[in-house]
């Protein structure tokens, strides 16, 4: 008999056998726009079960892989600081064991207690961030704990040319010139950069990837808070995603802002679902 624990679709295995451990981080305090984000992870790792284990793209399944599912943290609501704080506090203890951490968002400044314990252990950790927004900006509305802050909150901590941005097609002004001034690796509008950039990365040095999922494009991907026109495909994010996890050190990862109540057609989860499954399968070299 075993508890009756909901888990994302084959990621069952004990703690102590994992390489990989998913956790949720259900927040969504610092939304701009559309709220929902809280619930993404739950709802993929419900909707999973509406997809196969296996891979036909990588030749995979998941069935023959050893991942941990923790489920999601109880995080404080009403503090960005506490809820950075246990996320950070999970991500460090994950690491501690020697095992990869990734985490499904939740709202994107979840990243940034991730990232604090990823850069404690790694301290020459780069970033990888596939977005549709540059989340460069100083402060939003006055906050600097902001998930439109969220990468320039991870700059203040490893400084210039180690964030690799991709996708991006949308900003403040500053932001913009903040980028192309040289603080970040900055390849707008598009993931067809990704693969000369793998080819040319040192790929001993450990790298943080943060996917923002409305980086694909509003009409595959409607369920975010904050849809962009002009995205990319699911295919071409599967590539690219393909790109980073087998030829990169990918020491942390994470998957945000799918709000599964901005879309009642299922579809957005459905999508999420399977980007998670090929990301996993990557992953597991």
């Amino acid at each position: 008999m075993r508890k009756n624990i909901e888990t994302f679709i084959a990621c069952d295995a004990e703690y102590a056998d994992s390489d990989i451990v998913l956790f949720g981080a259900p927040f969504d305090s610092t939304t701009s726009y559309r709220p929902g984000a809280r619930f993404g992870s739950a709802a993929i790792r419900h909707e999973s079960y509406g997809i196969e284990t296996f891979s036909p793209y990588l030749d995979k399944d998941l069935e023959d892989c050893c991942i941990f599912d923790s489920g999601d943290l109880e995080l404080p609501m009403g503090s960005s600081d506490l809820a950075l704080e246990d996320i950070y506090n999970q991500t460090s203890r994950i690491l501690s064991d020697n095992k990869l951490p990734l985490m499904l968002g939740g709202e994107h400044l979840v990243t940034l207690g991730a990232f604090r314990a990823v850069q404690e252990k790694y301290p020459n950790v780069h970033i990888i961030h596939f977005d549709a927004h540059a989340d460069l900006r100083d402060d939003y509305l006055g906050v600097k704990l902001s998930h439109a802050c969220v990468i320039r909150r991870c700059h203040d901590i490893i400084g210039d040319g180690r964030i690799h941005q991709f996708g991006i097609r949308s900003g403040d002004r500053s932001e913009w010139v903040f980028a192309r001034n040289g603080h970040t690796h900055f390849h707008p509008f598009s993931l067809d950069e990704v693969k000369d950039t793998v080819i040319g990365f040192d790929h001993s040095v450990p790298v943080y990837f943060t996917i923002d999922l409305d980086v694909l494009d509003p009409s595959e991907f409607p369920g975010t808070g904050t849809p962009e026109a002009g995205g990319v495909s699911f295919h071409e994010l599967r590539e690219a995603v393909f790109s980073v996890c087998q030829n990169l050190n990918v020491v942390g990862c994470d998957v945000c802002e799918l709000a599964p109540n901005l879309d009642n057609t299922g579809v957005s989860t459905a999508l999420a679902c399977k980007i998670l499954r090929e990301l996993l399968l990557a992953l597991n070299k």
